[in-house]
C-alpha cells in the first residue's frame, strides 16, 4: 500500500533554523509540474507553518530534486542565504552522494567505475547511455559495490561522480542490470506502489551557516526487498 506524505507524516530527517532535510516517499513530487499534483515542497511549507506557527507565507528553497519513482534524501533551504550556499555546493559538486539500488541481473563485476555519455530524450523524459561521445551527449560517471545478494536481485551502492538526469537508471540498463520496477528502463515488471528501487541513502556536505560537515543518511521504505538489503 502506497503511503503518501502528508504535513503530518511527513519522515523529517535534519530540521534548523536554515534547512530541512527530508525522506521522500515513492511518488512524492519535490517541484511543482505538469501533473498538476502537490509537490513536497508545498507539504514541506504547511508542515513548517504550522509547527513555528508562522503567519504569512514562509520561504522553503527547492535547492535539487530527485526522480518521483524514487525514495530519500532530499533537502530543502529555509533562508535565502542558505539556498545560494546550497546551490553553490550542489552544482560545484562539493557534497558526496551515496545511492543504493537493486537490480534484477548481477553486473559482471563487484565493483566498477561506469563512464557514459548520456544523450537526453525530452520528448519520452529518458536518458540514454552511450560509451562513446554522441552529438548533444554529457559525461557521466559513478562507481558502484555490489553490497548484497538476494534471491533473485542484487543490492549495489553508488557514488556519484556527475548528476545527469536519469543517470544511474540509464547507466545500469546500459551494463544490464536494470533497476526493480523501473519500466522506463527495461525492468520487466513495475513495483505494486509504482515505484523503483532506487533510494538516495546517503548525503554529506558543509552546513551552508554552521560550516559543521553533516552527514544524513535516509532508512530505506518499508518494503520485504529493502527489508532484506
Amino acid at each position: 500500500m502506497k503511503i503518501v506524505s502528508t504535513k503530518d507524516n511527513l519522515q523529517v530527517l535534519h530540521e534548523d533554523n536554515h534547512i530541512i532535510v527530508i525522506n521522500k516517499r515513492v511518488g512524492d513530487i519535490v517541484q511543482g509540474d505538469k501533473t498538476g499534483d502537490k509537490p513536497l515542497s508545498d507539504i514541506v511549507k504547511e508542515y513548517i507553518k504550522e509547527k513555528y506557527n508562522k503567519p504569512g507565507d514562509v520561504f522553503l528553497g527547492v535547492i535539487h530534486r530527485l526522480d518521483r519513482p524514487t525514495t530519500g534524501i532530499v533537502v530543502f533551504a529555509r533562508t535565502s542565504k542558505a539556498l545560494s550556499r546550497m546551490n553553490e555546493l550542489f552544482s560545484n559538486r562539493e557534497t558526496k552522494k551515496t545511492y543504493w539500488a537493486v537490480v534484477k541481473n548481477k553486473p559482471k563485476e563487484a565493483k566498477a567505475k561506469l563512464v557514459h555519455y548520456l544523450k537526453r530524450n525530452e520528448k519520452n523524459n529518458t536518458s540514454k547511455a552511450h560509451s562513446k561521445e554522441v552529438p548533444d551527449s554529457k559525461l557521466a560517471s559513478l562507481d558502484y559495490t555490489i553490497i548484497k545478494e538476494l534471491q533473485n536481485y542484487t543490492a549495489l551502492e553508488i557514488n556519484l561522480h556527475t548528476g545527469r538526469h536519469h543517470q544511474i537508471r540509464a547507466q545500469l540498463t546500459a551494463i544490464g542490470s536494470p533497476i526493480k520496477g523501473d519500466l522506463k528502463y527495461g525492468a520487466d515488471r513495475s513495483n505494486p506502489d509504482g515505484g523503483i528501487h532506487l533510494h538516495a541513502r546517503k548525503l554529506t556536505f558543509v552546513h551552508p551557516v554552521s560550516k559543521e560537515n553533516i552527514t544524513i543518511i535516509a532508512p530505506t521504505p518499508d518494503d520485504p526487498i529493502w527489508n532484506a538489503v
